[in-house]
Parts: C-alpha cells; structure tokens; sequence
C-alpha cells in the first residue's frame, strides 16, 4: 500500500482525516486517501472550518460557504470518501482551544479510527503558505485530541456520560510537514489523476487550474525523487506518529 521512508500501519481499515479548510486533504493528502479507499479502508472527512475567507470573485461571499461545501463533498466522492463533517468554525478564526479539541474528541471517539489523518502543527519555513495558521491551529488541536484527551476517560466527561468511551488512536499521521519532519513518503503514481481530478473541483479557490496542476505535480515528483522512488513516480509525504504502538505504555 505505501512506500517510505519508515515503517507504516498494516491493515488500515478506517481513517479519519482533519483539515483546516476544505481543499487542504486535496492537496495534502488527497492520492494516499485513494490508496487507502480502493484498498477496501473507510476514510471519513472532517473540515474544521466552512472557508468562508476563501475565493476570488466578491460576487461569490453570499455563497462561498455553500459552494465549498458542495465542492468538497464532490472532491471527496472522487477519491472514495462518503461521509464528511463540517465543523463550522470561522476562517482565519481556528485556534486549539478547547471547544474545537472537543470537538475531535467526539468524532475519534465515534470513527474510532486506526489512522487519525490531519495537518502539521509546525510552521514551514520553506513554504509559508503552507503553514496558514488555520493549518497550524488544526494540527495542534487534533494533536492535543489524539493524546492525552480521547483515550482519557475523564477528560471532557461529558462525552463519556454520552456513551463516547475512550478510545487510544494508533496512528497520527501529520501532512503539510516540514521536510526536516517527513519520515514516510507514500507512492501513489497510480492515484495522481484521481488527486488532480480532486483538486480540480475546487474551482472557486484555484482558477488557473493548469498552473495550479503544474504545480502538484512537480511537488509530487520531488518529493517522491527525494524519497529515492523510482524515476518519474509521484509521492506525498507525512510525518507518522505511532501514538499507541504494540510498545507503547501509559504516559510513556
């Protein structure tokens, strides 16, 4: 399933996949999604905020929310993903605040995934557009969530006393990382036109498409180069976390 640089999770059957705004799992991560759906995994979507400073055209800002909604829901479906949550916060608003930390709680505990997918909470020195502090803000929050919170009984006892039990998440994986952060690159050559038919939807935010798929894949291809993949594949790097491996003690 995957190619890179360090061991990875077997046997993914369920993955639950944070993003800053919609569009951000397309370019992030959007051809490992793929992999994981056409390999039989369920990857669930959750936006943590509607997008609404986005797009280019001021005739839009009445229906920005609805279109990037539609059209994230439509990116998703190309690349195997039915169900999504949209969280509602304010863009250019998120913070790691307790209110949004819950609210990941709640859907690790109810996904109970084996991979909790989301964005790198470290600033990008060498791409600061990646590094939009929605991004940041996301990554940390669902950092945070991941350990010690959702496999914590008596953090946020009120999901508890709902009937969301603690669950231990296995694996974090972080895109949008610093390279000095990636320490595994997946192959995903056979699911670049997918990525692209992905990110395409989104015409509200990207309309020089080509220049923008130009873009995606000279990135791809040099990220798959430095992971000494084979000439001409395509790659998307993560920094993958084993928060509960088979060694792993409470606290430890």
């Amino acid at each position: 399933m995957t190619e890179g640089l360090s061991g990875s999770p077997d046997g993914v059957r369920r993955v639950l996949a944070f993003a800053a705004h919609p569009d951000d799992l397309d370019f992030g991560a959007a051809g490992t999604i793929a992999a994981w759906t056409s390999a039989g995994a369920e990857v669930q979507y959750a936006i943590m905020t509607d997008g609404d400073a986005g797009g280019f055209d001021p005739a839009h800002r009445d229906e920005i929310v609805a279109m990037r909604h539609e059209e994230q829901r439509a990116a998703a479906a190309r690349v195997g993903v039915k169900e999504l949550h949209f969280l509602g916060y304010r863009d250019g608003y998120l913070e790691p605040s307790h209110e949004v930390q819950r609210d990941v709680v709640r859907l690790v505990r109810q996904v109970r995934p084996d991979v909790v997918l989301a964005m790198h909470p470290e600033r990008n020195w060498s791409s600061l557009q990646m590094s939009h502090p929605d991004h940041l803000a996301c990554g940390e929050a669902v950092t945070r969530a991941v350990y010690p919170a959702a496999e914590n009984p008596f953090a946020y006892p009120e999901l508890e006393a709902s009937g969301l039990a603690a669950y231990r998440v296995p694996w974090l994986w972080l895109y949008g990382c610093p390279e000095e952060r990636v320490n595994h690159v997946v192959d995903i050559t056979g699911h670049v036109d997918t990525k692209l038919e992905a990110i395409r939807v989104h015409l509200s935010q990207h309309p020089d498409i080509e220049a923008t798929e130009r873009y995606v894949r000279a990135r791809l291809e040099a990220t798959a180069a430095r992971a000494g993949l084979p000439e001409g594949a395509s790659g998307e790097a993560f920094h993958v976390v084993a928060v509960n491996a088979k060694e792993t003690i409470a606290g430890f």
